[in-house]
């Protein structure tokens, strides 16, 4: 199993934070956001290799960050540079899963996760639903907000958890439960991948994929335990650092009792 780290946006609502540091390298209690990410990712038996996809004006940070901090990864970690620059010429989430399909020749059950989304749980809970149905899986989790809904998607499902409407960020929804950026495709659905590109369809938000393919294939669903934060604003930003250094110093009182 491989995995894909999404890490080539340009995050300008951040500014001026993310304007020459990428928002995936920012600072969560003291450690950059990306180990954040692959600290929830590490209980997910079989993934063997982690590659970060990010674009040309960042790729040499996150170089940097391998050589001096990636060592001490709990998976091997490669780079992948998307070649672009700016928001004019971005590939988009899903033109970044494609472009990484192709370079790097990957063939294998794939997670995929967005390198701005933290969790206060791991994420093992994930690896092993996704051995059990071995079909497309989508993280979901509720936001408790109609409002901020609109910003994600509206997701419903039957009583199996199998998708059965999905809309990318709906005008109208009815359900505060969204499918987040935590995706399991087996090696099985890589050529729906490929097909959806080479149809020319929207590139950009991943959302769009799971909206195109679960009527295709069934596609389940998986709800995130304890917290998730979307980080899109300095405001969540300061939560999520706030919430993470009081999960670090429980972790640490309860190795010291």
């Amino acid at each position: 199993m491989k995995s894909i780290v999404l890490a080539a946006g340009y995050a300008t609502r951040l500014y001026p934070l993310t304007l020459n540091r990428p928002k995936p390298l920012l600072p969560v209690a003291g450690q950059p956001m990306l180990e954040h990410v692959l600290a929830a990712l590490a209980p997910v038996r079989d993934i063997t290799h982690v590659y970060i996809v990010t674009n040309a004006r960042f790729a040499d940070q996150f170089e940097q960050w391998a050589r001096t901090r990636g060592s001490h990864a709990p998976f091997p970690c490669t780079v992948v540079n998307d070649g672009t620059t700016d928001d004019s010429n971005k590939r988009g989430a899903i033109g970044d899963i494609h472009f990484v399909l192709e370079t790097q020749g990957v063939d294998d059950d794939l997670v995929i996760i967005a390198g701005d989304n933290l969790f206060s749980e791991p994420l093992a809970g994930f690896g092993e639903y996704c051995r059990q149905r071995h079909a497309p899986v989508l993280g979901v989790y509720d936001v408790g907000d109609l409002e901020q809904i609109k910003k994600y998607n509206a997701i419903s499902t039957d009583a199996d958890g199998r998708i059965r409407f999905f809309e990318e960020k709906p005008a109208q929804p009815r359900s505060t439960l969204t499918g987040i950026a935590l995706y399991y495709y087996p090696r099985q659905t890589l050529p729906l991948i490929r097909q959806y590109v080479a149809e020319g369809n929207n590139p950009d938000q991943p959302g769009r994929l799971v909206q195109w393919m679960y009527t295709r294939t069934p596609f389940y669903t998986w709800r995130v335990p304890g917290l998730w934060f979307d980080i899109g604003s300095k405001e969540t930003l300061e939560e999520a650092d706030r919430i993470f250094r009081e999960l670090a110093r429980g972790r640490a009182g309860g190795a010291g009792a």
